[in-house]
């Protein structure tokens, strides 16, 4: 069974970005990151990621959170993660309007899983981010034993790339994931 845990900006973000540059509005990811260049048309498709990542449309999934922040109130985001398949925690943004919470709420919900309900012999968890901030927690769970595999852009962190058991690039699938 799968417990999968999506950071849902950072993927979005990142993913306008690899968008942009499959536009050709930036020669690479590094020009579209130190210039702040993104696809401003780029959206994911929570249905599609969510099958893309479960690898069989959801069948072997026990668990899959989407955490962000509160959206305007328009914004049908969580709905539609919802109906995809996804459960979502939600956090409001602090007075500054910065993301804040989402972080350290998937390292946490990760970690008290995988020390109560995921089985070492069969489970894998499934991190979406690409953040180094999780290289810790990633570690520390492949030291005792966890399978973890994140996916994410290609641009992910290295140390992060390299902690997991098993990176899985989304740049290649792009269109597999995307609206």
């Amino acid at each position: 069974m799968l417990y999968i845990y999506v950071d849902n900006s950072n993927v979005f973000i990142e993913g306008k970005r690899v968008g942009a540059v499959k536009k050709g509005y930036a020669y690479d990811i590094y020009q579209a990151m130190k210039q702040g260049i993104l696809d401003p048309a780029y959206r994911i498709d929570f249905g599609k990621l969510h099958k893309f990542v479960s690898g069989n449309g959801g069948t072997n999934i026990a668990k899959a959170r989407l955490f962000g922040s509160k959206p305007p109130e328009n914004d049908t985001l969580w709905k539609i993660a919802n109906q995809a398949g996804f459960e979502t925690v939600i956090y409001d943004r602090n007075i500054q309007n910065k993301e804040k919470k989402v972080d350290i709420s998937i390292v946490t919900e990760m970690l008290r899983d995988a020390y109560k309900l995921v089985d070492l012999e069969r489970d894998t968890v499934v991190l979406v981010a690409g953040d180094g901030d999780f290289v810790p927690t990633i570690e520390s769970l492949v030291q005792d034993g966890y399978k973890v595999k994140v996916y994410f852009w290609g641009h992910a962190s290295q140390e992060l790339q390299k902690a997991c058991t098993e990176f899985i690039s989304l740049d290649d699938h792009l269109d597999k994931i995307s609206v």
